[in-house]
């Protein structure tokens, strides 16, 4: 089965996919003029500059939404930093040496251009239920988008299933429970806790306490998510930084060899170095980009689902959004992850995942550090746990368009079990010690709905330049605007 699960990864995270997302990202960044990078400081400025900008948030409240532009980043960074840039990041080093490092830094590059796109149309192609609630993603503009503007009738269906497939995957098989759980376990030296004469282990003790967490976390709905997460990510994430920084100032020296490691490394490979097996140019290609993705969700079609929530007085506005998420989450947590597991050493012996980031801060930090970083795996899985649920809340608000007994009855019982699979992920692989293929069950449940994704915006790009061509002219001061244009799918019906 392992073999099996081996050998689909390497097929799904081949050579097509590979492909397919870097000519569409090289093909979105010349059509664009280069967006993402000559606009590089507009960005910034109309996104991360306007978090404490009072007259850009008046501007924003009227615009039509259920959240706001900094609720919905919080959301959608929360359901990312945690598992996808510390476990994920630090899997990534572990398996494809420093050189995965630089390919997970170009993938992200492209990778700006293509969420601000899917995050655009999301937007664009949006959908009000009954209660007013704004839902959108790319279940939505494969529907509207090739089912009604391109005329694919019932055909949408097709790209739409599997898509929904592979997201709900991802529900099912879940390993940032047991990621958080082993740091925490580790960082408490919990090996095993009696319980009423019952030897329990640390990690599915810590893992009942996660899941108990996500319920409470999650029961208010999307809207009572946004709100505490846009209050509890950034300080995580400041602390994290903090961390990050603290300890490259303390290995400092070591800095330049470590960064000449990562651009050497990734068009020379990386040699067996004592439990490191060694590792050709092409794997850390396979490597960096899959982690890439997994880590800032690029191409991945989860983040349009919580950003289509958003107030924004244009699609594009809030694309810009999906250009600084991917900024911010590989550029700057991304780094800081792999630069410490890099100082560290460790990435050598044979760790990987939580237990590896956690190494690498305990030996600069010693206890400090190892119980500051569980702290912050405990927040940050949650928030993961959280923003996920958002996703799927998505998804089955689409396939239930209306109110009724039948939505009412899925609802309930995806309110019922959300934190589950976690748990039971958790206790499985404890029990059984079969946790090395986790990650390449995590690269399968990503690489399915990225191909999708990544070919629907492609064939919707029209409507991403014609978005885009507006709102140069709107705001840049390239062009003029029409004035009766569409900016929302829903005005123009």
């Amino acid at each position: 089965m392992i073999e099996f699960l081996n050998w689909l990864d390497g097929v799904l995270w081949g050579i097509p996919l590979i492909v397919l997302m870097i000519s569409t990202g090289i093909y979105f960044t010349v059509r664009s003029g280069f967006f993402q990078f000559r606009r590089f400081g507009w960005i910034l400025k109309n996104t991360g500059g306007t978090i404490l900008n009072k007259k850009s948030q008046k501007q924003e409240d009227n615009a039509k939404g259920m959240l706001s532009s900094f609720e919905a980043i919080s959301t959608a960074i929360g359901g990312t930093v945690g598992f996808g840039n510390i476990a994920g990041v630090a899997t990534a080093v572990a398996a494809g040496g420093p050189g995965a490092v630089l390919w997970m830094w170009l993938s992200a590059c492209l990778g700006m251009i293509l969420k601000q796109v899917e995050v655009t149309l999301g937007c664009y192609y949006r959908h009000t239920n009954e209660k007013g609630e704004y839902y959108g993603g790319p279940t939505y503009y494969m529907e509207r988008g090739l089912g009604e503007e391109r005329r694919w009738g019932k055909l949408w269906l097709i790209p739409a299933v599997i898509f929904g497939a592979g997201i709900f995957s991802t529900f099912f098989v879940t390993s940032s429970t047991l990621t958080a759980s082993q740091v925490v376990a580790g960082a408490f030296k919990m090996d095993t806790v009696n319980i009423g004469g019952f030897q329990i282990e640390g990690v599915i003790l810590v893992g009942a306490a996660l899941c108990v967490l996500t319920y409470i976390v999650t029961d208010g709905g999307t809207k009572k998510i946004a709100s505490l997460f846009s209050k509890l990510v950034p300080l995580m994430s400041v602390f994290y930084i903090l961390m990050g920084i603290g300890m490259i100032l303390a290995n400092l020296s070591r800095v330049p060899s470590v960064f000449a490691a990562i651009v050497t490394n990734a068009f020379t490979g990386t040699a067996a170095i004592g439990g490191f097996a060694g590792c050709a140019v092409s794997e850390m290609i396979r490597v960096g980009m899959a982690r890439s993705v997994y880590s800032n969700e690029a191409g991945w079609g989860t983040s349009p689902m919580i950003h289509s929530s958003a107030r924004t007085p244009h699609p594009v506005a809030q694309g810009l959004w999906g250009s600084f998420e991917v900024f911010f989450d590989t550029f700057v947590v991304c780094s800081i992850t792999s630069v410490s597991v890099l100082l560290s050493g460790n990435w050598t012996n044979g760790t990987d995942g939580g237990t590896l980031a956690l190494s690498a801060f305990s030996q600069s930090f010693g206890t400090a550090g190892s119980l500051l970083l569980a702290l912050i795996m405990v927040i940050f899985t949650v928030t993961t746990s959280g923003g996920w649920f958002t996703y799927y809340l998505s998804i089955l608000e689409h396939l239930c368009k209306k109110e009724g007994p039948m939505k009412k009855v899925m609802l309930k019982l995806f309110y019922a079990v959300r934190a589950l699979p976690g748990l039971i992920w958790t206790i499985y692989l404890v029990k059984t010690n079969n946790q090395g293929f986790i990650w390449t069950v995590v690269d399968i449940t990503s690489a399915i709905p990225t191909f999708v994704n990544v070919a629907v915006i492609l064939l919707l790009s029209k409507d991403y330049f014609r978005l885009l061509k507006d709102y140069k002219a709107r705001y840049l001061g390239e062009g003029t605007a029409e004035p009766d244009a569409c900016l929302f799918y829903e005005e123009k019906h």
